[in-house]
């Protein structure tokens, strides 16, 4: 497996681009707000896009996906749950600008290519990533897991190290937050590798031992 993880934009979203080395097919997970970056990426390591998938439609995880996919022909994929959140991307925008976030202009993000659903297998190459359906940040919100090789998660804004997803935004729901991630992403492997949604990885048995919301 070929790993690229990276923050982009304001907000410091992490961006995660993985790949089947045989195939050099790969997903884009959460393009942020930073095209270029995402791009260059991708051509630097000849890759071929099939989906670029979302955990969520959060501003900051979705900006850059409308010029990712012109650019690389890959369908959007986004939990239904999440439909109303991707379809006003620039009223999230105005309610940035207005808390003093530096949001640039928003390109309309069009439809959504293909829904996710729980137990879903997105194929890339040889290989393929489970959506896992953990609402609570969001209703829409998912995580990815990836089993090729060691066990990694892409948790979007559900778990950080340390940390849970807030709920103060729209959607949100701390009881459905805590029962997601007790049920779907406690119950994973402890050697699981989770990569959030915004800062440093952390590992299941770390959060699980060491997470003050969960403990």
């Amino acid at each position: 497996m070929l790993l690229a993880r990276f923050p982009v934009g304001a907000l410091g979203c992490n961006c995660s681009i993985v790949a089947d080395p045989a195939t050099r097919d790969a997903v884009v997970i959460d393009p942020g707000d930073d095209a270029p970056r995402v791009l260059d990426v991708v051509k630097a390591e000849g890759l071929t896009v099939r989906a670029i998938l979302h955990t969520h439609a959060h501003l900051d995880h979705v900006m850059a996906t409308a010029r990712v996919r012109a650019e690389t022909g890959a369908p959007a994929l986004l939990h239904p749950g999440d439909r109303p959140l991707w379809d006003h991307v620039e009223a999230q925008a105005a309610m940035l600008r207005q808390a003093g976030v530096p949001v640039g202009p928003v390109a309309p993000l069009g439809e959504v290519d293909r829904p996710l659903a729980d137990g879903d297998a997105v194929p890339f190459g040889g290989v393929s990533i489970e959506v896992l359906h953990t609402p609570g940040h969001t209703p829409g919100s998912v995580c990815f897991r990836f089993d090729e090789g060691d066990p990694i998660l892409f948790a979007g804004d559900t778990l950080f190290r340390g940390s849970v997803g807030r709920t103060d935004l729209w959607g949100g729901d701390t009881a459905t937050l805590l029962s997601s991630i007790r049920s779907r992403v406690l119950t994973l492997p402890d050697e699981t590798r989770v990569i959030p949604g915004h800062g440093p990885d952390t590992t299941i048995a770390r959060e699980r031992r060491y997470n003050p919301f969960l403990t």
